[in-house]
């Protein structure tokens, strides 16, 4: 194994790829060469990484050429445009589009759950959906003591989930309404400040969206269970940063509260919050700008003898998105 690494960030201007590069810097990931690779109209840009400045430049097809990793902010078509050349030099490509989640040939991972099937890759290697992470992350303790059959779960997503757009049109309607004036919708469907939306993604074509089933869909290959039931309500709210998802679960053997929370409070990337700030729970902005995936106010279920709700927040753009990918790199090398 090499003691350092050529590594490139396909997508390297947005939300998702400029937290790729802080993160890489703050995990002190070995790297020789730190290629930033985005559209022609951001080549030339300069951008410090490491005390030093690396220029950002065109993706093509060469890009790839003597890189060892290749870390994916892309959106699924353009992912599918640049794989094969990615596969073609030799790198192993960590895809944070859903481009290829759910292909069976292709691993789908969160390093602190199914590590291992990192490296049964060709490759490739597809992260996850930002909110199948965190809850899962969530979850993933509890699973160990009994497995999960089914869940019930309702996600309140941040706008910084929708990019760079996201955030600055709840910035935007935010301000406009504070003069008086009408706020312009453009992103999202519905005006976002003040408001909720329940509807994120599009039609998957059985009344649920395909963010909703992503739960279920990705669940099924983290968690190696492919009889596990999702039921998924998906919310857009007007915060900026880290989603909050409530879960109730059920296990084929009940599972005392007691017994949840050691475990949760035992899995590592996860946090168990019982008396923060004189709160049993986490909130999104608790949880920004950091890897660690909170839970609290884990209970009961009433309405079955072996069921258990609890609630969480993680931070979407990092464990959610760029972290997990870093991680999984990081897992490869063995650091």
């Amino acid at each position: 194994m090499k003691n350092e690494f050529v590594v490139a960030i396909l997508g390297a201007t947005g939300a998702v790829g400029c937290e790729m590069r802080k993160v890489l810097e703050e995990y002190d990931v070995p790297i020789s060469e730190l290629r930033l690779l985005a559209s022609a109209r951001s080549a030339g840009t300069k951008v410090p990484f490491k005390g030093q400045e690396v220029t950002i430049r065109e993706a093509t097809d060469e890009s790839f050429i003597g890189c060892d990793f290749v870390l994916g902010a892309v959106e699924g078509d353009m992912s599918r445009r640049f794989a094969p050349a990615i596969k073609a030099s030799g790198a192993v490509y960590i895809d944070n589009s859903s481009a290829f989640r759910l292909d069976p040939e292709v691993p789908l991972v969160v390093p602190e759950i199914n590590g291992a099937d990192a490296f049964e890759n060709h490759g490739l290697i597809a992260n996850p959906n930002c909110c199948t992470i965190i809850a899962l992350m969530a979850v993933a303790g509890i699973a160990k003591l009994s497995p999960i059959e089914n869940m019930v779960v309702c996600t309140y997503q941040a706008v910084s989930g929708a990019g760079q757009a996201g955030i600055a049109e709840l910035d935007a309607q935010m301000k406009a309404l504070a003069v008086g004036e009408k706020p312009v919708v453009k992103t999202f469907a519905a005006q976002i400040a003040m408001n909720v939306i329940p509807f994120i993604d599009a039609p998957y074509g059985n009344d649920y969206t395909k963010e909703e089933m992503k739960m279920q869909n990705e669940g099924r290959r983290i968690l190696h269970s492919p009889d596990l039931k999702v039921n998924c309500t998906c919310v857009r709210v007007p915060v900026m940063r880290s989603h909050s998802i409530a879960v109730t679960l059920r296990t084929a053997e009940k599972v005392s509260v007691e017994d949840a929370k050691a475990a949760v409070a035992a899995f590592p990337g996860v946090r168990l919050i019982e008396d923060y700030e004189g709160r049993c729970y986490p909130t999104p902005l608790d949880t920004s700008d950091q890897d660690l995936v909170w839970v609290g106010r884990i209970r009961e279920d009433l309405t079955d003898e072996k069921g258990l709700t609890l609630w969480c927040c993680g931070d979407q753009i990092r464990k959610g998105a760029a972290s997990n990918a870093v991680q999984i790199l990081l897992k490869l090398i063995g650091k």
